[in-house]
């Protein structure tokens, strides 16, 4: 399993701290959910100052807060020396993924950082044909633009053949489930690549998941 969104979301952002500190600023703002723009209490936030370096910026650990519970916060942020922009990522968990908001901050303002709800999504697939052994079947699904396999932590479930080289399952007794999140209420596609007698078909689902029900998609070949 490749290391999922959530943790190397946030190790990312702390691997450096920024020294060279020149005065603060007084910032406040809420942390809401993107869809309901209700607040989200007790939301962890990390800070990163941009700082320049020829074309690109280096990100770079300059402080961390909570909301409180309205989900709204107030900190003072110790300016990082002749940096403007600011990362503000708002770490996630089982019920929100992480976010991140570029800022340019040359005064306090009132800030508004967004976070989106996750849902729970079952992907099921069975190889029902008995003639063609050789089949080979890729899975792959996205959501909201991002890679399923980082965005949230999944479980393989296989009920007969095991999978190879990561999503691969080749010929055999073929009855699996993958469970994992993806965001509720956005775009999720899956997509299935099947190879048989020598031809490749593409076929893609598309799926929007609510956070209060039963998710699921489920592929026959």
């Amino acid at each position: 399993m490749r290391t999922i969104y959530i943790i190397s979301f946030v190790a990312g952002i702390l691997l450096s701290g920024c020294n060279d500190t020149e005065g603060i600023l007084e910032i406040k703002g809420k942390v809401l959910d993107e869809s309901t723009k209700i607040t989200i209490p007790n939301r962890k936030v990390i800070v990163q100052a941009l700082i320049p370096n020829d074309e690109k910026f280096i990100p770079c650990y300059a402080g961390e807060f909570s909301t409180d519970s309205s989900g709204s916060f107030a900190y003072t942020l110790r300016k990082v020396k002749n940096v403007f922009l600011y990362n503000f990522c708002v770490v996630g968990d089982t019920a929100y993924a992480s976010s991140n908001t570029k800022l340019g901050l040359t005064y306090g303002k009132a800030l508004s950082l967004f976070a989106g709800k996750l849902a729970e999504l079952t992907i099921k697939f069975e190889r029902i044909s008995k003639t063609n052994y050789r089949d080979t079947l890729f899975v792959s699904w996205a959501s909201n633009g991002i890679d399923g396999d980082i965005l949230y932590p999944f479980k393989i479930e296989n009920y007969g053949t095991d999978s190879n080289l990561g999503f691969r399952w080749v010929g055999g007794d073929v009855k699996t489930a993958i469970r994992t999140k993806v965001f509720a209420d956005k775009r999720t596609t899956v997509n299935w690549s099947l190879f048989r007698n020598g031809k490749l078909k593409e076929i893609t689902d598309t799926i929007y998941c609510t956070n209060n029900g039963t998710n699921s998609i489920f592929f026959k070949y």
